[in-house]
């Protein structure tokens, strides 16, 4: 296997990015999103950073990995948290520690910001094998549990 390069993603790494959503919601909750809705979703990042950033993992030039950063604030710690949301390996890159790659890389954002005060993310309960690899990577599920109302 080449090497792995981590990055934060370009508007040029938006069509990689659709895909992978795409298939994602067809993977984890046999779900076909509308594309036109997905890919306006995926540029008003790029369009407006406030509203959160894409990273990516890519080998020989080919985009294999991404997911995004959004933002909460935390009163309690003065600060500003960074969500993962929207992770996607490409099958055939999996269990082989490309997202522990991308996650390290993200990492090292906010251990280097002291205005970030930590990261989060929620994943399915019964994604097992998710929840493996993010507490061999030192997160923990033991304080919250997400609900929601979606419209």
């Amino acid at each position: 296997m080449s090497e792995i390069q981590y990055r934060e993603a370009t508007p040029d790494d938006a069509a990689s990015i659709v895909e992978f959503q795409l298939a994602m919601a067809r993977e984890t909750e046999e779900l076909e999103l509308d594309r036109a809705t997905l890919s306006r979703g995926v540029a008003a990042v790029f369009a407006n950073a406030t509203l959160g950033r894409y990273f990516v993992a890519e080998e020989e030039e080919d985009v294999i990995a991404s997911l995004l950063i959004t933002y909460e604030w935390s009163d309690w710690r003065a600060g500003t948290v960074w969500w993962i949301q929207s992770v996607y390996v490409v099958p055939s890159f999996r269990r082989r520690g490309v997202y522990a790659g991308l996650y390290s890389h993200v990492k090292a954002f906010v251990e280097g910001d002291a205005a970030i005060r930590g990261i989060r993310l929620y994943v399915d309960e019964r994604n097992r094998p998710a929840q493996e690899v993010y507490a061999r990577l030192g997160m923990n599920g033991e304080h919250y549990r997400v609900f929601e109302w979606m419209k």
